[in-house]
C-alpha cells in the first residue's frame, strides 16, 4: 500500500517529554523490575494498565505463570472490542516492561514501554480497528526465548484462536543514538559495507518470512518522519536478529519486526547498571514513536473517531 499523506497527517507528534516522564519512572521510580520482584513488575503493570484505561482503552490481563507467582501481559484494544477476538485483521505493537536484575533498564526495556504509552496517546482519538499495544511479561532471562514469555503466551493464544494478523511490531530498546564515527557495530563484517558505521539511525530486523511486512513497515513510517531507518531480514544465524518478543510470533508463523536501536551493537550501557535515563535520546525517541503512529495510521488506514483526545 502506498504510503497517505492524508493519514500521516492525522497523527500528532509523540511528545519527548512523556516519553522521558515514563523512562524516569520505570528505570527510577520502580527501578530494576527482574522475574525474582514480582511486587515491582506487578506495580509496573498496573500503572500500564491504568494509563492505558485513561486514554480510552479497552484493557485486558491476561496471567503468565512465572516461577512461583503469576505475572501478567497488559492488552489495550479499541473501545468496545474484546482483548484477543476482533472482526478485522490484528496489528499488535508490543514492549516487555520488565529487565535483567543489574539494570534499571531505561534503554532495555523502558524506552519501549514508554514508545508504547505514548503510541496509544497520539492513536487514542482514532484508534485502529484491531490494534492491540501489549505490554509483555516476562521477557528476560531466565524466560528468554522460550515458552515462558509471556509474548509466546500471547502469540500462542492467537494461534489457538486461529486470529488473523496483519503483523506484530516489538519495540526492543528505541532510545539510544550516537553521532560518532564508528559507533555503530555489526553481527558481520561485511555488513560495514552495507550500513551506516553511526548509531544515528533506527533499525527494523525480523526473519526471513516476515521480509514484506518489514519493507510495508519501514515505507510507511519513512513517510512520517524525517529519521533514518535501516531494515535487516536474514536468518537466525545473525546474532541479535531475533533477540526480543517478534520471536515468539516467528514461531508460530506470524509476520513479525522489531524496532530497535541495535542494543549491544551500539549501546555500551546494555544489560548494565549504568542503563540509565540520562543517556538517552528523547528527541529521536520522538520521532520514533511518530512515525509508527504514521505507519499504523497508513497500513490499517483511518478508523472513525471512537474516543475523544486524551492526554
Amino acid at each position: 500500500m502506498t504510503p497517505s499523506p492524508s493519514h500521516v497527517s492525522r497523527i500528532a507528534r509523540a511528545d519527548p517529554e512523556r516519553l522521558r516522564d515514563w523512562v524516569r519512572f520505570l528505570a527510577e521510580t520502580i527501578g530494576c523490575r527482574p522475574a525474582t520482584r514480582p511486587d515491582l513488575l506487578h506495580a509496573a503493570a498496573e500503572r500500564i494498565a491504568s494509563s492505558f484505561q485513561e486514554l480510552g482503552y479497552a484493557v485486558g490481563r491476561q496471567p503468565v505463570p512465572s516461577r512461583k507467582t503469576t505475572l501478567a501481559n497488559i492488552i489495550a484494544a479499541p473501545a468496545g472490542e474484546e482483548s484477543f477476538d476482533s472482526a478485522s485483521p490484528l496489528l499488535i505493537v508490543g514492549a516487555h516492561y520488565d529487565t535483567v536484575s543489574r539494570s534499571p533498564g531505561a534503554d532495555d526495556n523502558a524506552s519501549g514501554v514508554a514508545g508504547l504509552l505514548e503510541l496509544g496517546r497520539l492513536l487514542a482519538h482514532q484508534t485502529p480497528a484491531g490494534l492491540r499495544l501489549v505490554a509483555f511479561c516476562p521477557e528476560e532471562p531466565p524466560a528468554y526465548r522460550t515458552d515462558a514469555m509471556g509474548s509466546y503466551h500471547y502469540a500462542r493464544r492467537l494461534n489457538e484462536q486461529k486470529a488473523r494478523v496483519r503483523g506484530m511490531v516489538c519495540l526492543e530498546m528505541i532510545g539510544y543514538f550516537c553521532d560518532e564515527p564508528d559507533s555503530q557495530s555489526y553481527p558481520l563484517p561485511f555488513l560495514k559495507a552495507l550500513y551506516p558505521d553511526r548509531g544515528d539511525f533506527i533499525a527494523m530486523v525480523g526473519n526471513l518470512r516476515s521480509g514484506p511486512w518489514t519493507r510495508k513497515v519501514r515505507n510507511a513510517f519513512a513517510a512520517a518522519t524525517d529519521l533514518p531507518v535501516e531494515t535487516l531480514n536474514g536468518p537466525s544465524l545473525l546474532v541479535g536478529i531475533d533477540f526480543s518478543d517478534h520471536w515468539s510470533f516467528n514461531k508460530f508463523g506470524f509476520p513479525a519486526l522489531m524496532v530497535t536501536d541495535t542494543a549491544f551493537y551500539r549501546n555500551h550501557h546494555y544489560h548494565q547498571a549504568s542503563d540509565k535515563p540520562d543517556t538517552l535520546d528523547y528527541e529521536r525517541m520522538a520521532k520514533v514513536v511518530t512515525g509508527l503512529a504514521g505507519a499504523i495510521a497508513t497500513i490499517v488506514g483511518p478508523a472513525e473517531p471512537l474516543n475523544g483526545p486524551k492526554g
